[in-house]
């Protein structure tokens, strides 16, 4: 699905129109982009918890090569899901 239909159904079972939907959307990226960007987690009733976790630094071997690089630590964004959307995915989207 990309953007275009995401915003249509949304648009659709809100009864926005859908210049509203895609502001909604567009503002939730920021709100979200902006907690990501000063280290919070985000957590969403019913649905999962976005987390920006630091991976540590580590060494890396080029497979073709066998040379040792030291990989710096960065941040990542991570999203665990909520139980119950975990349990609906894994039996294939049965209720």
């Amino acid at each position: 699905m990309n953007n275009k239909e995401f915003i249509n159904i949304l648009a659709e079972r809100t009864d926005m129109k859908t210049a509203d939907a895609q502001h909604t959307v567009d503002v939730l990226v920021t709100v979200l982009g902006d907690c990501f960007m000063e280290g919070d987690s985000v957590q969403l009733a019913n649905f999962g918890a976005f987390e920006v976790k630091k991976k540590l630094e580590r060494i890396m071997v080029n497979p073709t090569t066998g040379q040792r690089m030291l990989v710096p630590p960065k941040l990542v964004l991570a999203f665990k899901p909520n139980l119950a959307w975990k349990d609906k995915i894994k039996k294939g989207g049965a209720a």
